[in-house]
């Protein structure tokens, strides 16, 4: 397993009636793979850019997709480029990964057949490894679970973590995660001003 797929299975079973949006989680599973690329030296960071770093393939083949996806030309694609980038429908895509893998089970709710399938984590290893990371309150996975707003016992702050390539990829996802509440809020403003300017013609 790997941290964007425990990040997957700790949003859908510690909230998942929660407001955390897909977007949100996308551009956090991107900085979790960012994360664990670091960690196998798959990738350095230079600054803010995400350089290329050995030919190794990860067994996990929605690691090895973002490897193979890895701008590999200097001057390099930026942190902040790689999360909006990579991060675009990575939800959908680990959802279907994790769904095909057992992990994840969809299940009817009863009386209400006209909802939508509520997502349920399967009972397996993969769980009791993610579960395991979140009780154990581990900084990495605290910092970007409080990034899509999923909040633990322990406050991030307490949560150190030591490796300034991992700091500067969880800023960026914060940072990105804010930018995209803001278009959020800018589109609903502008959406109820269009709405209103049709209810005063």
């Amino acid at each position: 397993m790997t941290t964007a797929k425990d990040l997957l299975i700790i949003a859908i079973e510690v909230d998942p009636s929660g407001p955390v949006g897909q977007g949100d989680l996308s551009l956090a599973l991107a900085g979790a793979e960012l994360i664990d690329l670091l960690g196998t030296r798959a990738v350095t960071l230079t600054g803010d850019r995400v350089v290329p770093a050995g030919d190794a393939v990860p067994e996990d083949r929605l690691l090895a997709r973002a490897v193979d996806s890895l701008d590999r030309e200097a001057p390099y694609e930026t942190v902040d480029d790689w999360l909006w980038r990579r991060g675009r429908d990575l939800f959908a895509a680990y959802t279907a990964v994790l769904e095909e893998d057992g992990q994840l089970t969809r299940e009817r709710r009863r009386r209400m057949s006209f909802a939508a399938p509520r997502t349920t984590v399967a009972e397996s290893a993969a769980r009791r490894r993610a579960l395991h990371r979140w009780a154990a309150d581990e900084p990495v996975i605290l910092a970007l679970a409080a990034a899509v707003g999923i909040q633990s016992d322990q406050t991030v702050d307490e949560a150190v973590v030591t490796n300034d390539a991992v700091t500067t990829v969880l800023a960026a996802v914060h940072d990105a995660v804010m930018e995209l509440e803001a278009v959020r809020r800018r589109r609903s403003f502008e959406n109820a001003a269009f709405a209103n300017v049709w209810r005063g013609a």
